[in-house]
């Protein structure tokens, strides 16, 4: 039934997108998908991330954070940012990227870029929702079309943390 209620979570329309983070000189960033506009005005964005990342920490000292939106060929790309811990790989190194007027990174071939800084973090069960005020984005690529999640299949392993069944 795990995999009946993996597949139902994957009809959920969702981008995928880097989230970069800095703190100081520290920078990271991270896959996601778990991303919504809550706000035309001010204009504010949340992602969720698990407080066990390494990214959450820098989050949490830095508090900014920039969405890179992918495009429908950048499957590589997300999985180079989803499948290695910055813990031990500095996964920025061999991307091409600036820093926002944050200082969070944006990679330079994403679709577009938004950038953040941090107005609140909520506990939402075993993540953080962190909720950011835009401050600065631009579209790179209008002609480009954004990568979905549920293109990605299983990429990000996350079937197997869905509870068999919804009791």
């Amino acid at each position: 039934m795990s995999n009946g209620i993996a597949d139902l979570f994957r009809h959920l329309t969702a981008g995928v997108y880097v989230i970069g983070v800095a703190d100081g000189d520290r920078r990271n960033a991270f896959t996601a998908s778990s991303i919504m506009q809550i706000s035309f005005s001010p204009l504010l964005l949340a992602i969720s991330i698990s407080p066990a990342h390494e990214s959450y920490a820098l989050l949490g000292g830095g508090r900014v954070f920039s969405i890179n939106v992918l495009g429908e060929q950048q499957q590589a790309l997300a999985r180079h940012f989803g499948t290695q811990s910055g813990r031990t790989v500095d996964k920025l190194a061999s991307i091409p990227w600036r820093p926002g007027k944050s200082g969070a990174p944006l990679l330079r071939d994403a679709l577009a870029h938004f950038d953040c800084r941090v107005v609140s973090d909520i506990e939402a069960g075993d993540h953080r929702l962190v909720v950011g005020r835009v401050i600065d984005g631009t579209v790179v690529s209008p002609h480009g079309r954004p990568l979905i999640y549920a293109q990605t299949g299983n990429m990000d392993m996350s079937a197997s943390l869905f509870p068999p069944d919804f009791s």
